[in-house]
This record gives C-alpha cells, structure tokens and sequence, in this order.
C-alpha cells in the first residue's frame, strides 16, 4: 500500500477547512439557536414554578443552555468502550443526539486506540501524516458529541460517555485483529459510513429544525474522513456518487 504523504497531509489541511470554517460554524450557530430556546422554555418554567425546587431546576436548565452555547469540545470516550446505558429512556430528537453522541465516541475510541498502538508499534510501519489524519478526525468526533452532549445537558439530560452498544462488540473484535494501518483503517471506514449513513437518516427523523442542521452540518465531514481513509486504503476517494443509508442506525438501537 503506497501512501503519499504529502497529498494526505493536502487532504487533512482542506478536512480542518471544511470543519472549522464551514461545519463548526454552521453547528455552533444552531446548537446556540437551540440553547436560547431552552433558556426560554427555562423562563418560563420559572415563572410557573414558585417553589425553591422548581427555581433551581429552571435555573439549572439555564446554565446549562448557556454552557451549550460556547459548543465547546466537551464530551469523549475513553479507550476502554463502554455500553452502559443511562437509567431513564429517551424520545424523539433526544433519543436520537443520545446515539448521535455514542457514535461519535466509538469514532473516539477507534482512532485514540489506533494512535496508541501505531505509537507502540503495533501496527508496523505508519506514516506520520496517517497519524497526523487520526489525531484530526479524533478531536472532530470529540467537538461532535460535544455538541450533542449539550444539547442533552441543555434539557436537563446527563452527557453521554459511552460508545454505541450495538457496534461496540463488533468493533472490539475487529480492532483485536488489527495489525496494520490497512486494517485500521478498514476499520474506521466502516464506523465513518455508518456514522454518515445514520446522520443521513436522521435529517429524515428529526422534529426540530436546528436539530436537522446540526446533523446535516456534521454529515459532510464523516463523509471526508471517509474519504481520506479510501484514499489511505489506495481506493477510489468518493466510489459513489451519492451518500448512502446502508448501514444507518435506528434511534432504538441506543438501548440495545
């Protein structure tokens, strides 16, 4: 497998471009849209409410849609995946920036555990600009569900640490056997088309405007990492004309 490094580190410069001036800004704008919302549905709440227990509820809500609006990197996986889900089940828009945000963890994990064993030299011989990508993508998926974990915060929901339960075995297995930047990357292939695939899906799914943006925002960069890892794979970068649902997974899979 021969890879320039030159032109992937080409692909990575226009893949910070397309996150940070045009995807970043586009999902800020919304989840602060959102937030102020939520401050209004607080206010509300509170001027209904006259008992301590309803002002700090509304208050809390407050804080946190003002926390949401800096849609900082907030939000990660550990290397260790876990499943575990939280107690009370989710609905609707929620349920699904719930499995948005374990998607983009197990994106998280895969490439913090891939940047950890190519730095023990587990994986052979690893160009730096491979790395260079992983550590980019890693930190995307960080800022990712980090806006969906506030928008969770924002509606009073906790953040969402773990890695989607129905693809982590299966991930796990998969990155058991790999030995090779090919087999990496293989891997994380298929976790970026099904996080696109399901974010496709979504734009279909969700109720709420600012909600369908912040998908639709984040789409087109799962997409590019998709197509940066075909062309680490010595594959054609774009093999389809249009985006597919293959793969998608269903809000209900969160709970699995």
């Amino acid at each position: 497998m021969e890879i320039y490094n030159w032109e992937l580190q080409r692909q990575v410069h226009e893949l910070e471009h397309l996150h940070n001036d045009e995807s970043m800004p586009s999902m800020r704008e919304r989840t602060g849209d959102l937030a102020e919302r939520i401050r209004e549905e607080a206010g509300g709440l509170l001027a209904r409410r006259t008992s301590r227990r309803g002002f700090l509820l509304g208050a809390g809500l407050a804080a946190s849609a003002a926390a949401l609006a800096a849609c900082g990197s907030a939000g990660s996986a550990s290397q260790t995946p876990t499943t575990t889900a939280p107690p009370s089940r989710l609905k609707g828009d929620l349920l699904i920036a719930a499995l948005s945000a374990s998607l983009e963890n197990l994106g998280i994990y895969a490439y913090g555990a891939g940047i950890s064993a190519a730095k023990a030299g587990k994986l052979g011989t690893v160009p730096p600009a491979v790395v260079n990508f992983a550590q980019v993508a890693m930190a995307q998926h960080k800022e990712h569900a980090g806006a969906w974990n506030g928008i969770l915060n924002a509606a009073g929901v906790p953040a969402v640490t773990k890695t989607d339960p129905a693809l982590t075995p299966t991930v796990q297995q998969a990155f058991a056997k790999v030995t090779d930047v090919t087999g990496l990357a293989n891997l994380a292939l298929e976790i970026e088309t099904i996080a696109a695939a399901t974010y496709q899906e979504s734009t279909a799914v969700l109720a709420g405007k600012r909600a369908i943006g912040i998908a639709a925002s984040i789409q087109p960069v799962e997409l590019q990492h998709a197509a940066i890892l075909n062309f680490v794979l010595g594959k054609y970068p774009v093999p389809s004309a249009f985006s597919s649902l293959a793969g998608a997974q269903p809000p209900a899979s969160y709970y699995q």
